[in-house]
């Protein structure tokens, strides 16, 4: 019994400081985003898209992502099976090719939502991310939670309940 206590212990201690060095990282690579970023117009394949107006009624996940990231090629289906389920995302594909290519890759990955197409990198450019892919959950015009990297589907649906819940 002795044992499987100090074992038990021992997961945990191993278990708190994994979280913390993943919180750590979390807040070293965020990126530091406009205050006004929902309110900032964006221009979709879909036509003009307010983040703000968006996030009223329910939380919306904006994913950054590009086709040349390893990481992005891991999280993409993930993110569609969460678009599948009704939750809003507007993805924003990070120096990836014209429209169309965006298109079609959005398409064959099963993505749906909104897209945007920063193909000169301007939008990330003025939002400050550095790390693809990057996760920002809004509600209520405001930004609720980032991360960078690569998240599970329980993570992302963790914080987008967090944000449905808690937040504003």
């Amino acid at each position: 019994m002795t044992r499987l206590k100090r074992w038990l212990r021992e997961a945990l201690w191993l278990v708190l400081i994994g979280a913390a060095i993943i919180w750590g990282m979390d807040r070293w690579r965020a990126p530091q985003l406009p205050a006004d970023l929902a309110q900032q117009p964006l221009t979709s394949l879909q036509g003009e898209v307010n983040l703000a107006s968006l996030s009223q009624d329910r939380p919306v996940l904006v994913y950054v992502w590009a086709t040349w990231c390893g990481v992005c090629k891991l999280t993409t289906p993930t993110v569609a099976a969460i678009s599948q389920q009704g939750t809003q995302v507007v993805s924003v594909a990070l120096r990836s090719g014209d429209d169309r290519r965006v298109a079609t890759w959005l398409e064959k990955k099963g993505l749906q939502g909104v897209a945007v197409n920063d193909e000169n990198g301007a939008v990330s450019q003025r939002w400050d991310i550095n790390v693809t892919p990057t996760f920002i959950v809004l509600r209520r015009g405001k930004v609720v939670s980032t991360t960078t990297g690569w998240s599970s589907a329980w993570g992302l649906k963790l914080r987008l309940w967090w944000a449905g819940k808690f937040s504003g």
